[in-house]
């Protein structure tokens, strides 16, 4: 009898180890798992937050000034606005064409080397083209994205910020881009129009008055979505480039592109 009781003890003692060990081994594969999981949706929750912060730029109270360029890059005029920001020590953020890039890589090259954004402004900037269906108008923005990846040499480069040719708020093809705004969150996307602009693509201005209406639309704002051209197709937007920046220097505004809304906490 008395070996029996003993023997009993043993059993017992390793029957609560072994629950004492499940136990363990079973927080810890919780713990993998909602580790793993935070890690995803953490990933997804940094996204978010960077869209919420483009959306509601213009209702920022901050002097900030994000300067950005449409369709280029072209050989006429993106690299006299490359030298003039580095000069400055300037940021900006280049919203480029995908045939563009295709056909000047090296431009694009140089701007992502020099640290400005590289943002997405469709394939071709051909409307009838890129509001053909949805399939089209999702094919523009990731056929840019590929060319951008060749030209930069980094692979799958996704830029999260589009515009659209003209803008979201210009008149034309209003009804196709309030269906298709909707499906850019599907491929990581949000969009941005701008606030501020010197109306360098509209008609022939003087230097003078394109600052002039730099002035004018930036009057009593706040953070500033500037919209100009690196294509000298209308005005040579390079030639009132400096005057431009000393003016918002002057102002009280601090230059940053989009990366500082990517790090920002």
């Amino acid at each position: 009898m008395k070996f029996v009781i003993i023997h009993k003890k043993y059993i017992i003692l390793v029957l609560l180890i072994l629950v004492i060990f499940s136990i363990f081994i079973c927080n810890g594969y919780i713990y993998f798992i909602s580790s793993n999981s935070f890690a995803l949706s953490t990933d997804e929750f940094e996204k978010t937050i960077f869209q919420d912060k483009i959306s509601n730029l213009f209702n920022q109270k901050e002097k900030i000034a994000y300067l950005t360029f449409d369709d280029g890059p072209t050989l006429k005029s993106t690299p006299k606005i490359l030298d003039i920001l580095s000069e400055e020590n300037v940021k900006a953020t280049f919203f480029v064409i995908g045939k563009h890039v295709k056909e000047y890589p090296e431009l694009v090259k140089r701007a992502y080397d020099e640290g400005h954004y590289i943002a997405n402004h469709s394939y071709t900037h051909n409307n009838d083209k890129l509001y053909t269906n949805a399939d089209s108008f999702i094919n523009e923005i990731l056929s840019t994205d590929i060319e951008i990846s060749k030209a930069i040499g980094i692979e799958n480069y996704h830029s999260y910020i589009f515009r659209f040719p003209n803008g979201y708020m210009a008149s034309s093809y209003k009804s196709r881009k309030k269906e298709y705004v909707k499906l850019l969150p599907s491929i990581g996307y949000t969009y941005i129009d701008w606030n501020t602009l010197n109306k360098d693509s509209e008609k022939k201005y003087s230097n003078v008055e394109l600052l002039n209406n730099l002035k004018d639309s930036s009057k009593n704002k706040g953070t500033l979505v500037i919209l100009m051209h690196d294509t000298s197709d209308v005005n040579d937007t390079h030639l009132v480039l400096k005057d431009s920046i000393k003016y918002l220097k002057e102002q009280g505004y601090v230059f940053k592109n989009f990366y500082d809304l990517k790090i920002a906490k």
